[in-house]
């Protein structure tokens, strides 16, 4: 099927379904909160009351990992969708920027320049994690504990430091207007001081557990969400202005789901990024006929990625075919 790359495709949607599904709720947004910071709490209590023993070392992992899904709640906070109040995301806006080791003001700009050139070359899509051609010993790095410190110079956190030492780097150059990249220094400045107070309390008090808590679990926390959030774009088709071919929605199982707080609809997000993610599964379902079919559970994902990835470190041109309804 060609496809008109002159214009965003859309999917067809009956107005008044799809004004229902715009509606944002308060209510779904401090139950999902609720039930995360809860369940950050429990396991983060288990991995200090264990501390000394082999559970703790479980413990921290599993804590880690539902810390590092707080990239789901920067990402529908950033979108101002998980709350009906302005007010309430931009409040956990910031608290999930920390902790996913996104600084708010870059990330804001760099996201909407994402949702303008998904998987775009020229002008380049900075979110892009996998780019062409892959080099497969960062793409499988990802996925293991403690690499990030290997692999520093290409971490958010060195970026983090270089804008708070005044350095101008090319994604403040392309998305951040002039005017706003003070606010950006700043920003980077304050992640750097709560960085930097932690590891003096670690030093301090002769304990890890301050910065096992507050500043490693970006570097031993990242499995389970970037083996969800690889799945977005890895492999597919670039400089197409059609979600349907750059962007993958996959099937995830309900605790996995909740972490990711939906966002494994991700065409149907990229599609339409006014509709909140607790409605995303309802939109779904009245667009599937009309997209690719859905991968089923991250083995269904990566078992057309891996092989896609191994043949574009070879030649950046492949792309995994997709039948798209027509």
């Amino acid at each position: 099927m060609d496809v008109d790359i002159n214009k965003w495709f859309r999917c067809e949607v009956d107005k008044k379904e799809f004004k229902e599904l715009c509606k944002k709720s308060d209510w779904q947004g401090f139950k999902h909160m609720l039930i995360y910071f809860s369940s950050l709490v429990f396991f983060g209590y288990l991995a200090y009351a264990t501390w000394g023993t082999w559970w703790s070392l479980l413990f921290f992992l599993i804590y880690g990992n539902i810390w590092g899904c707080s990239d789901a709640l920067w990402h529908e906070t950033g979108h101002r969708t998980a709350f009906k109040s302005k007010f309430w995301n931009d409040f956990f806006y910031y608290i999930a920027s920390f902790m996913d080791n996104f600084e708010p003001i870059r990330w804001r700009y760099s996201h909407y320049h994402h949702h303008t050139y998904t998987s775009f070359s020229d002008p380049v899509d900075f979110e892009l994690a996998v780019k062409k051609p892959t080099d497969l010993l960062v793409f499988f790095s990802h996925f293991i504990p403690f690499s990030g410190f290997v692999f520093f110079k290409n971490s958010l956190q060195w970026e983090t430091i270089k804008h708070a030492f005044g350095v101008t780097t090319e994604v403040m150059k392309v998305c951040i207007p002039e005017n706003d990249r003070s606010k950006c220094r700043w920003s980077a400045r304050s992640h750097v001081f709560i960085w930097l107070a932690t590891i003096f309390c670690s030093v301090y008090f002769q304990s890890w557990l301050p910065v096992l808590f507050i500043v490693l679990p970006n570097f031993y926390g990242k499995t389970l969400v970037m083996l969800m959030g690889l799945t977005q774009h890895a492999g597919l088709q670039e400089d197409v202005k059609d979600h349907r071919l750059s962007t993958r929605t996959v099937y995830l199982n309900p605790i996995f789901s909740f972490l990711y707080w939906n966002m494994e609809y991700h065409v149907e997000h990229h599609m339409f990024p006014q509709v909140p993610s607790y409605n995303l599964k309802r939109l779904h379902i009245l667009i599937k006929d009309q997209t690719p079919a859905a991968r089923k559970g991250l083995w269904g994902a990566y078992k057309e990625i891996v092989p896609a990835l191994f043949k574009q470190a070879k030649d950046p041109d492949y792309k995994i075919p997709l039948t798209i309804p027509g």
